[in-house]
């Protein structure tokens, strides 16, 4: 009798090494999200996260500011939107100390037009729409300078703006507004530098359709951020193993087809 109650406790302790703390907790992680890809690459490691005993929140935002806003505010758990450029630009503007957990994918960024079909076409004193956050707005002027198009004071500054531009030889007029809104500018300018997610969005192949786009070796990488004091939370490092897994890996590649690229 007393052998075979020791089985089954001893079964359970062996059982309980299985079980991580995710697993023991089921716990609830919220992360804020774009809508594309991020928030489609979050449901489709949510069913294996869920495995493991997190339920996995996802809140689609499409803006660039609120999502780190909830983070910092303690409201949300982490978030997955941005570049280390961008978060770099927030936390010392916002005085936020969020930090990156792991990097995910490239979004090569990509110049659209709506009025003419090769970068030659382009006209003398043409309209270009660019983003209007810092660090957007300078990666936008450095792929312009990899064109050809103009010549920064500081061919490196990753914080260049308008009043950077050291040579513009085209006399290139540009316009500055919300990263979301430059899709739906296309028919009002000559050309518009806009960021893959929200050019997936309004139905644009990156590959098709831009006049010209980033390498696949650019150094805005998409990240996973949360606050310093949750960075090593076994549940965030869940989600970006999970994010860097080569399942993850096959379906960018399969899905969007060089849009999207692996930066793990």
């Amino acid at each position: 009798m007393f052998i075979k109650k020791l089985i089954p406790v001893a079964s359970l302790s062996l059982a309980a090494l299985f079980i991580s703390p995710a697993q023991a907790q089921n716990e609830t992680l919220s992360i804020a999200a774009t809508p594309v890809p991020h928030a489609e690459l979050l449901e489709f490691v949510k069913p294996t996260l869920a495995e493991q005993g997190i339920e996995l929140d996802i809140k689609v935002f499409t803006d660039y500011v609120q999502p780190n806003l909830q983070v910092a505010d303690g409201h949300l758990d982490a978030n997955f939107f941005q570049h280390k450029p961008y978060l770099d630009t927030f936390n010392s503007e916002h005085k936020t100390g969020l930090v990156t957990v792991g990097l995910v994918h490239v979004e090569p960024f990509g110049a659209y037009s709506q009025k003419i079909t090769d970068i030659g076409q382009l006209k003398d004193g043409a309209l270009v729409a660019l983003p209007n956050d810092p660090s957007n707005g300078a990666r936008a002027l450095l792929l312009l300078q990899e064109e050809g198009l103009i010549t920064l004071e500081d061919p490196t500054n990753i914080l260049a703006t308008a009043r950077d531009i050291a040579d513009n030889p085209k006399n290139l007029k540009f316009r500055e507004l919300e990263a979301a809104a430059l899709p739906r500018v296309l028919p009002d300018v000559d050309l518009a530098l806009i960021n893959t997610n929200y050019a997936l969005e309004a139905g644009l192949n990156p590959l098709e359709d831009a006049l010209f786009i980033e390498g696949a070796d650019s150094p805005y990488a998409n990240l996973v951020a949360t606050t310093s004091a949750k960075k090593d939370d076994p549940a965030i490092q869940s989600l970006v193993k999970a994010l860097n897994s080569d399942t993850v890996r096959q379906f960018i590649e399969e899905n969007y087809k060089g849009a999207i690229v692996p930066a793990f």
